[in-house]
């Protein structure tokens, strides 16, 4: 009897496997060792043409489901694996059932914490693998998604521009709401605490585990630094008319955290002050938005610096309209910075990242004074300390290099 296989897009060469036989016997031929961690199912890695498929065997409604739920999340670009078919309706050569897989498409160039955690690792990595995981629980909670199973091996993680990205694999016992209450976050946090710690002290047992390592503080890491996170994502923060340097230092830290801020919320307080909180989106969202704004085109990490200050100024300014404030912002702020700069010094650097770096140059200011120095002065400090000592960029990459003003 033929299989029936539930999947938006088949790849032709699923039918060549061996669905009549148990995945535990498959013969090696069709395999791809690659390491995974503790799984309550049977699960194996094949190569099908240019990609690497997980199949794991599970039941039937078990597999729809969580078939449903990868997919949810997939549109909404949450990190986790693409879930590509199920597979049903399997027999063995002599007509006994067989139960369903679900088929996942590899995350390339991933491994599970599990496994990260089973060779030697030092603290700092530790620590970056730890951030990622935490940011993975709170990007997922901000999502509306409960986990219901987060532990070292339902997680897998990437290397990213020198930290890490955390993707959840296992969905099974998952559930997207439009939002999560307090009790739902707590309990999930939990289980991923017991998860984490069970699975910490089995790898210590083995002889696997770096003898620096403690599981207990492993797991309440995860949970301290998952509070942390979502205290600076979600709490309202009070702010003075004038205190434009404490909003971009929450924005900051938010960055430095792996979330970039896509907006600021204002409203009034009763006592005057502003009631800020920050929008979290994930990265890319940023060139779009300032190009949709100001006109202005800029690689990601130059247009988040940018739109940073544009919503400071917003939230200065105490204008509602975005619009509005987009083009109050590049005429009153971003152009007559571009135009301080003598002439014979703005082919050093693009219009973009020259106010990108003098902006970073008034933070530094501004920390090192413990008040908001102002544009002008930063400007002026930027010029004589900074800019008159860098090479021309045009000369070094041999391109015209726009001027603005």
């Amino acid at each position: 009897m033929a299989v029936r296989i539930t999947s938006a897009l088949v790849d032709p060469a699923l039918l060549d496997l061996p669905w009549s036989t148990p995945l535990e016997e498959w013969p090696a031929e069709h395999l791809v060792a690659l390491p995974q961690g503790i799984s309550r199912h049977i699960v194996r890695f094949v190569r099908l043409g240019d990609y690497v498929y997980a199949v794991k065997e599970t039941g039937e409604r078990v597999a729809e489901r969580e078939y449903d739920l990868l997919r949810a999340l997939e549109r909404i670009d949450f990190p986790s694996v693409e879930a590509i078919a199920i597979v049903a309706d399997r027999q063995t050569d002599d007509g006994e059932p067989l139960d369903p897989v679900l088929i996942t498409r590899h995350l390339q160039f991933s491994l599970p914490y599990r496994a990260l955690f089973s060779n030697t690792l030092r603290p700092e990595t530790m620590n970056r693998l730890l951030d990622a995981l935490a940011a993975l629980i709170v990007r997922m909670h901000l999502t509306g998604f409960f986990w219901g199973d987060c532990s070292l091996s339902n997680t897998l993680f990437r290397r990213d521009a020198g930290a890490f990205a955390a993707y959840l694999v296992d969905a099974e016992t998952g559930a997207l709401h439009p939002s999560l209450s307090n009790g739902q976050r707590g309990e999930d946090l939990e289980i991923a605490r017991v998860n984490i710690f069970g699975e910490a002290l089995d790898l210590q047992a083995a002889g696997l585990l770096h003898e620096s390592i403690d599981p207990e503080v492993v797991c309440e890491e995860v949970v301290r630094r998952y509070e942390r996170l979502w205290h600076e994502i979600t709490y309202e923060q009070q702010v003075e008319r004038e205190a434009r340097h404490d909003i971009e230092g929450r924005i900051r830290r938010l960055n430095e955290l792996g979330f970039d801020v896509a907006e600021v919320a204002m409203s009034t307080a009763d006592n005057g002050r502003y009631l800020v909180r920050p929008k979290v989106v994930d990265a890319g969202y940023h060139t779009r938005r300032l190009l949709r704004l100001t006109g202005l085109d800029a690689e990601e990490n130059q247009a988040r610096k940018l739109l940073n200050d544009l919503d400071a100024y917003r939230v200065e300014s105490d204008l509602t309209d975005e619009q509005q404030a987009a083009h109050r912002w590049l005429t009153e702020v971003f152009e007559p910075v571009v135009r301080a700069v003598p002439a014979h010094l703005r082919r050093k650097l693009e219009p973009q990242e020259l106010f990108a770096q003098i902006n970073e140059h008034k933070w530094l200011l501004s920390e090192r004074a413990g008040r908001d120095v102002g544009m002008r002065q930063a400007v002026q400090s930027y010029l004589t300390d900074v800019l008159v000592h860098r090479p021309d960029e045009q000369a070094v990459l041999g391109v015209e290099v726009p001027t603005a003003g």
